[in-house]
């Protein structure tokens, strides 16, 4: 495998970040180095996600990846040659490193030639703003393809070389409200809002292992919890939360229309739902992965972001897996969504590896 060409990849995005709903440049060089490669691609899916379709030598099962494309709305201050230069951008989610990874699967597959079935690459757009995944299934793509299995992978602030399944559990949805606001009294209301929390973000590296290990602990702190943030405006209090489980969302919108008062409260969508990986399909996709790197089993949702995965996961039954990219000695925490975010290049090769290993069992253990 390619590892060096691949890291070359993952630093042109890197430095060249599109955010949701404008990922072209990105768009056209996975659709570019996908066609060399041989597969079928077919390009405008959605707005600007890509799918590339590998073709084995006979018919058989259809299993579906998905990458994301787009980059966050934050600036970077993460120092290196390879920094985002494009003010107000940056991959500080790893949505690069996703995408890279997705496109050294494609092209090592297609040297292999599988002997059976079809994989379907998604390369999609707009995760960050949770509208890409919608548009692509808008668009057709699962009906056209039809998938049988779906899977992803995401970066985690966990050592290099380790892979997290979460069977029945995954990355919480989200829920938003507006309250109005009489003539004072806003940051009062954000305070009490706030204190719906259960969970704080962790704010020291202590804090952080506490975390990883409540994860990690069955019926522990974390198997139920809500996060919320607000924010007082001028005439407003807007509050955004995520909780797990996922049927919790309506019980916390009466607390919050009483602690509202009898101000005006408005819900402006339904929540967004939970990213939940199928039980059956993590415990299997870990026996392949064990080849690759140390198998970690989390029975808990990480509280702190979402992914628009979860409507994949509606349609089609699947997982998401959980890549470590950390390397605290090397000054690379990992943690997603950090303007700080670093991350350990090798485990790129690594996801690669963990990809093809995982897809090649698929189509060869489904009926």
């Amino acid at each position: 495998m390619h590892d060096d060409s691949l890291i070359e990849l993952r630093r042109d995005i890197h430095r060249w970040p599109e955010l949701a709903g404008t990922e072209k440049r990105t768009a056209a060089l996975v659709a570019d180095r996908l066609r060399v490669a041989g597969l079928e691609v077919t390009t405008g899916v959605g707005g600007h996600g890509v799918v590339a379709i590998l073709h084995g030598d006979k018919p058989g099962p259809v299993i579906a990846y998905r990458a994301d494309l787009d980059a966050v709305a934050d600036t970077e201050t993460f120092d290196s040659d390879f920094r985002s230069r494009v003010p107000g951008a940056a991959h500080l989610c790893g949505h690069d490193i996703h995408t890279t990874i997705a496109v050294g699967a494609a092209e090592e597959l297609c040297r292999r030639r599988p002997a059976r079935g079809q994989v379907v690459f998604i390369f999609q757009p707009a995760e960050e703003n949770l509208t890409g995944a919608r548009a692509m299934i808008d668009d057709g793509l699962l009906d056209r393809t039809r998938p049988q299995e779906i899977y992803a992978l995401h970066c985690a602030p966990i050592p290099v070389g380790t892979f997290v399944i979460t069977p029945g559990a995954g990355l919480p949805g989200q829920d938003h409200c507006r309250i109005s606001l009489p003539a004072s009294g806003g940051e009062q209301i954000a305070a009490t809002v706030d204190a719906l929390s259960t969970v704080r973000r962790p704010q020291t590296p202590e804090q952080f292992q506490r975390l990883i290990q409540d994860l990690a602990t069955v019926d522990g702190p974390l198997s139920r919890y809500v996060y919320v943030q607000s924010h007082a405006g001028a005439d407003e209090v807007q509050a955004w939360w995520r909780a797990w489980p996922g049927d919790r969302y309506p019980e916390i919108r009466e607390e919050l229309r009483r602690l509202a008062d009898g101000a005006a409260i408005e819900f402006p969508a339904p929540p967004f739902p939970a990213m939940v990986s199928s039980p059956e399909l993590s415990l299997a996709a870990a026996e392949p992965l064990r080849a690759v790197g140390e198998i970690v089993t989390m029975p808990a949702a990480y509280p702190f972001n979402g992914d628009d995965f979860a409507l994949f996961l509606q349609r089609v039954p699947g997982a998401m897996i959980f890549l470590g990219v950390a390397n605290e000695a090397a000054g690379l925490h990992g943690i997603t969504h950090a303007t700080d975010f670093g991350a350990d290049e090798r485990a790129i090769g690594l996801g690669v590896r963990a990809v093809v290993a995982l897809l090649s069992d698929r189509l060869t253990t489904i009926a």
